[in-house]
């Protein structure tokens, strides 16, 4: 697992699209794993200057989402397949229709999480997927004592997170309570992953995730298995990280041929 720790959302933002930006230009029909959130908003805004500037493009990209609530109106600003769409779509060339995400309209739920499943793995598998973490440690919507062997599925949200989540809605009322999220299995088997947290609140998930044991009550220690991890965090949120002054030596010392 790879740390890398900046001092701002800016540094944050642009070692991750130089990480989505070196991968595209080596595959142009790269298939990407998408996030909401608070965490990845600087990052498609970064890769949004860059498609602008003619640097790169994601035309030829398809994206998988991670989740989506369940029962949402179709118009809902908060269905996160609108939040998608105005986050990452509308500032980059990557087309609504290669952007595919789990229906939380569905009338059969089990059936549409399975053709989910089906329809990432139709694709090749994701090559370089995207998330964040919440402050119980979660990734993606797998609440904690998830299945780390879990896959796309409905889950009930955890008042943590629903609390959390209220600053996209007018109160904690709103919150759907259901979501159907890629599980924790499926995630482990995208080839790249990389990881984006800011802020003190998210410092005890970070050393959980980095330094702590693998656990499903901190279901983002799961990606320790994964061997191509990268974790990038501003100083804030690396500020409970033991071997701190270790990390910022192994990314000073990176060799140069190493990605």
């Amino acid at each position: 697992m790879e740390v890398i720790i900046k001092d701002s959302a800016a540094e944050l933002a642009t070692v991750a699209a130089d990480i989505v930006q070196r991968l595209v230009h080596r595959k142009a029909d790269a298939v990407l794993g998408v996030a909401t959130g608070s965490s990845p908003v600087g990052l498609y805004d970064e890769l949004g200057r860059r498609v602008a500037a003619g640097t790169l493009s994601l035309a030829g990209c398809q994206a998988f989402m991670l989740d989506e609530y369940v029962g949402l109106a179709a118009d809902h600003p908060q269905r996160y397949r609108n939040v998608i769409e105005t986050e990452l779509v509308a500032r980059t060339d990557i087309r609504s229709e290669r952007v595919h995400g789990p229906d939380g309209l569905a009338s059969d739920i089990p059936a549409a999480c399975a053709a989910y499943e089906q329809a990432i793995r139709d694709a090749g598998g994701v090559d370089l997927q995207v998330l964040g973490i919440g402050t119980d440690g979660h990734i993606a919507f797998n609440e904690p004592t998830s299945s780390l062997g879990s896959r796309t599925r409905i889950k009930t949200l955890a008042r943590q997170t629903r609390i959390d989540n209220a600053r996209f809605f007018d109160d904690e009322a709103q919150v759907p309570t259901h979501c159907l999220t890629q599980g924790v299995g499926t995630i482990l088997e995208a080839r790249r992953i990389v990881l984006l947290a800011e802020g003190e609140q998210k410092a005890e998930a970070i050393r959980q995730l980095v330094e702590g044991p693998v656990s499903a009550m901190w279901t983002a220690t799961a990606l320790q298995w994964h061997p191509y991890v990268t974790v990038i965090v501003d100083q804030a949120a690396a500020s409970r990280l033991a071997l701190h002054d270790y990390y910022l030596d192994v990314y000073a010392q990176r060799p140069g041929w190493q990605e």
